[in-house]
């Protein structure tokens, strides 16, 4: 069982996703926070660090891999998850590799008995 300590941000420009990856993270014991924008996400990191950021790859204004990208430079001992519906994924994880980073990518729509149990390994 997680420890109700290990904080998580989980960021998805669907605000539903993003909730309920929250809820069913919350009832699995972790302390997870929804939201629905990557700068929200930043400006919470300030006050609160996250041991684990869950985001969507595709999201308007700034990507889930540049936001990954963010949390690698400011929170290094943060953990990344990535999910994506969309074959673009591909190329954005490609060039954040080129630049050192390399994040795990899972398959959109996300069951979440996948989703913990990546979480647990």
């Amino acid at each position: 069982m997680p420890d109700r300590n290990c904080v998580v941000f989980v960021v998805d420009d669907e605000v539903v996703i993003a909730q309920t990856l929250a809820i069913i993270l919350n009832q699995a014991g972790f302390q997870a926070s929804a939201f629905d924008h990557p700068e929200k996400a930043i400006a919470a990191s300030v006050e609160l660090t996250p041991a684990l950021l869950i985001s969507d790859v595709m999201m308007p204004g700034m990507t889930g891999v540049e936001l990954a990208i963010h949390f690698r430079k400011t929170h290094p001992e943060c953990k990344v998850l990535l999910f994506s519906g969309q074959a673009a994924t591909a190329d954005l994880l490609e060039r954040a590799r080129a630049e050192g980073y390399d994040f795990d990518l899972l398959s959109k729509p996300v069951h979440p008995a996948d989703l913990l149990a990546k979480l647990r390994t």
